[in-house]
């Protein structure tokens, strides 16, 4: 950690008066506080403790700046490809010097001044004992809580800040959310789940399994489809106390690599990588993303949340926020229900993304593995429950698909995790209205309006096989592992195959993906992607819909939004002007 406040201009170092706070405005008012399975409370944390708390700091210009990432993202506009740079970003969002003065002068007030920004100078970082966070917040009431090994610190009481502070501070973070992510499973141990796999349309329990060739064949890419540039890179992010070995990869790739040119290492790993187990997530995630991107340099950023009091999630954030140079394509396997996460947080991570596209980056999320989720509300109805980040419109959501027949390399049909649904945040974008509204017209299972909103943002965006993976962890090949974890990176890698094509021709990359994914069909691209017409996903148990979400159908819909990659038909159609 820095001392001193990096990255904040040293006029606005002015020491100042405490701010009286006695009324103060809670700013994540409607942010439960959930303690996850697992976790326990141990108690209160010393006054003396030091806590890391996040500070997200009011923008400007995201109106402004949203309309750039439509023309930036958008093949039929004159300004298709021509991203910022991150500096030119913070020319866009960074906060008034209004903002930054009155922040800074309450938290000297303070006595706060080990604080750190980031280039866009929207977020502080500022690292202070639990006495002061607790006076400079209050209503927070700081407590540590563990699981197994591991201990964070968070406050399960909602803060407050002065009002006069509301309009310059969107939330703090480090005070609520607990870390989460996607999990992968292996089926080989879930036995439990075999009733509700035949009601889905069946599945047989073994299968000789996916690997890298059976990818290759079934979306076909060939040996040549491997990278070729020294400035293309590709990353996927971690969030868990969970690592990769570099010697599980080097393993992986003697299995299953020798039909095509690869990379045997990581080139960079953003953050702390430990030398202890490996962990399954992590070795999925590099080894599919560097086996379908093959021969393409490949980052990993690893934010387990080295202090107690840090949300990893926002670290990674605040590391996009303060890189210059990064990966054009980032797999995420990470995700939350939008009902356990505030307005405040959501529409600002949204923000996030949205500078990410007006840079160029594509930013892949996993659309979970419980389908269209399950939401008690109070009355004792039940609601679908949808995902965030999935449900952000500023990222491009990969669900899941099985094989039809799970011995031999078939079409593919839902596998009835899929996450996928509409959002109850964000409104539907325009990319995407007219091929929701088809699937709303046209559908024939709708499940009752009641269950979701049909104007919220819809997802996922595409899908791949996220069935049956082998992955080498710890050394030792393990079969059926199975989630939306392992088809993220697959597509990852082959976005970052098709940018390599791309920056070969002098062209830009692809950055913000879903405008020219809708797009594909109404230009003639229909064989870009696999259509995947059947198969429902799972949701409430109940006696209307009885477990059964959403159902594939014809062009996009919630359950595997437009199917599968096709890759030469899709490089094709993405190379073109």
């Amino acid at each position: 950690m820095a001392r001193g406040c990096r990255g904040v201009p040293a006029v606005l170092a002015l020491c100042a008066a405490a701010w009286s706070c006695a009324a103060g405005l809670a700013l994540e008012r409607d942010q439960p506080f959930r303690l996850p399975p697992g976790w326990t409370h141990a108690g209160r944390v010393d006054p003396s403790h030091e806590v890391q708390l996040t500070f997200a700091l009011r923008q400007r210009g995201t109106g402004r700046l949203a309309q750039l990432v439509d023309a930036v993202s958008d093949p039929r506009s004159p300004r298709y490809g021509q991203y910022l740079s991150l500096e030119q970003v913070r020319d866009f969002v960074q906060p008034s010097p209004a903002t930054l003065m009155a922040v800074l002068k309450w938290l000297q007030g303070y006595g706060v001044e080990d604080c750190r920004s980031v280039i866009t100078l929207d977020f502080l970082e500022c690292c202070m004992p639990v006495s002061t966070a607790e006076h400079l917040l209050p209503g927070a009431e700081f407590h540590r809580y563990v699981k197994g090994q591991r201990s964070i610190v968070r406050s399960p009481l909602p803060y407050a800040v002065p009002e006069e502070l509301a309009e310059h501070v969107d939330f703090v973070g480090g005070l609520h959310r607990f870390p989460t992510e996607r999990k992968v499973v292996s089926r080989a141990l879930a036995k439990k789940e075999t009733e509700s796999r035949e009601h889905y349309g069946g599945r047989a329990a073994f299968h000789l399994g996916v690997t890298p060739s059976i990818i290759r064949k079934r979306y076909n890419m060939t040996g040549g489809d491997v990278g070729l540039l020294p400035n293309n890179s590709q990353a996927c992010a971690q969030f868990l106390e969970q690592y990769f070995h570099q010697a599980d990869l080097a393993e992986f790739m003697q299995l299953f690599g020798s039909s095509f040119g690869h990379r045997s290492q990581v080139d960079q790993v953003v953050g702390h990588q430990s030398k202890g187990k490996a962990g399954l997530e992590a070795s999925l995630d590099v080894e599919y993303i560097m086996s379908t991107g093959a021969n393409i340099s490949t980052w990993v950023f690893s934010n387990a949340g080295r202090h107690e009091s840090q949300e990893p999630f926002l670290a990674w954030l605040l590391l996009l926020s303060n890189m210059s140079s990064l990966p054009w394509v980032h797999s995420v396997s990470y995700g939350d229900d939008e009902d356990s996460l505030s307005l405040a947080y959501m529409e600002r991570v949204n923000v996030e993304f949205m500078k990410a596209a007006a840079r160029g980056l594509t930013i892949l999320f996993a659309s979970g593995d419980d389908g269209a989720g399950c939401r008690r509300v109070p009355g004792g109805n039940h609601t679908f429950r949808p995902s965030f980040p999935a449900s952000s419109p500023y990222v491009t959501t990969v669900g899941g698909t099985s094989f039809k027949n799970p011995f031999l390399v078939t079409a593919e049909v839902t596998d009835y995790i899929s996450g996928g649904g509409f959002s109850n945040v964000f409104p539907m974008p325009d990319y995407q209205a007219a091929a929701v509204r088809r699937f709303l017209r046209s559908s024939s299972k709708l499940p009752p309006s009641s269950y979701y909103n049909s104007s919220g943002r819809a997802y996922p965006d595409l899908s791949a096989l996220s069935d049956n993976y082998w992955v080498v962890t710890n050394r030792i090949p393990l079969p059926w592992v199975s989630g939306t974890s392992a088809s993220t990176p697959v597509v990852g890698g082959m976005v970052a195959l098709i940018n390599d094509r791309r920056l070969q021709r002098g062209l830009a990359p692809l950055g913000f993906l879903n405008p020219a994914l809708y797009q594909l069909q109404e230009r003639g691209h229909d064989a870009a992607l696999y259509d995947v017409t059947q198969g429902c996903h799972l949701s409430c148990l109940d006696g209307v819909v009885q477990g059964r979400g959403f159902c594939a159908g014809p062009a996009w819909d919630p359950v595997t939004g437009w199917g599968t990659p096709n890759f030469p038909r899709l490089l094709r159609a993405l190379l073109a002007p």
